[in-house]
């Protein structure tokens, strides 16, 4: 044990599990390594054994990283039986709607509700809303054209939520089908009602 742990009290690895656990959401790897007092280098070695350990061992927790930020999480392995336990808690599911809305968000982003109109055919106000109370999308900025119109970005809860480290793991679009073989090759895109 060094005499830094000695001072402060506890391993390394205690002291990040005691953070994570208390944060209950990602904490960015800056601020840990701030709070502990120790080099990020040193923080990212312990978080490789502590995520290492819990796989090996299959505890009922794991680390989960988000780019910069790390969270505790529940293995996978033992949804079935924390669902059981929390039943009748309904979860709530997105609508069709707010799905192709997040569809468009996610790949498209920053973006602005004009935009993701156009790209689905139909209003999206609701699922917006709905998507920023449910912490899935955020607003980004302003877009710098006339009105200054509010951009949307997923959020780390989106990243956490579809099981994504970052943006790069979502999974590709597929390719555009060729417009002559559908007959209409003045359209590029076929609008969803």
């Amino acid at each position: 044990m060094s005499e830094k742990e000695e001072v402060r009290g506890g391993s390394l690895k205690g002291r990040i599990e005691a953070i994570l656990f208390v944060a209950g959401e990602a904490v960015s790897l800056k601020d840990m390594a701030k709070a502990l007092a120790v080099g990020e280098k040193e923080l990212k070695s312990a978080l490789e054994e502590i995520g290492s350990e819990y796989d090996y061992e299959q505890r009922g927790f794991m680390l989960k990283r988000f780019g910069d930020k790390v969270q505790l999480a529940t293995r996978p392995l033992y949804a079935e039986d924390v669902l059981r336990l929390l039943q009748p808690v309904q979860q709530q599911s997105l609508s069709q709607a707010a799905m192709e809305t997040l569809a468009v968000v996610a790949y498209k982003q920053p973006v602005t509700r004009a935009e993701v109109e156009q790209i689905r055919g139909v209003k999206c106000d609701y699922s917006l809303q709905s998507l920023t109370a449910k912490g899935l999308i955020a607003e980004a900025g302003r877009k710098d054209t006339i009105g200054r119109p509010i951009l949307y970005a997923t959020t780390d809860t989106f990243l956490s939520h579809f099981g994504l480290a970052t943006l790069e793991d979502l999974p590709p679009l597929p390719e555009p089908e060729n417009p002559a073989e559908t007959g209409d090759a003045g359209e590029a895109e076929e609008l969803i009602p």
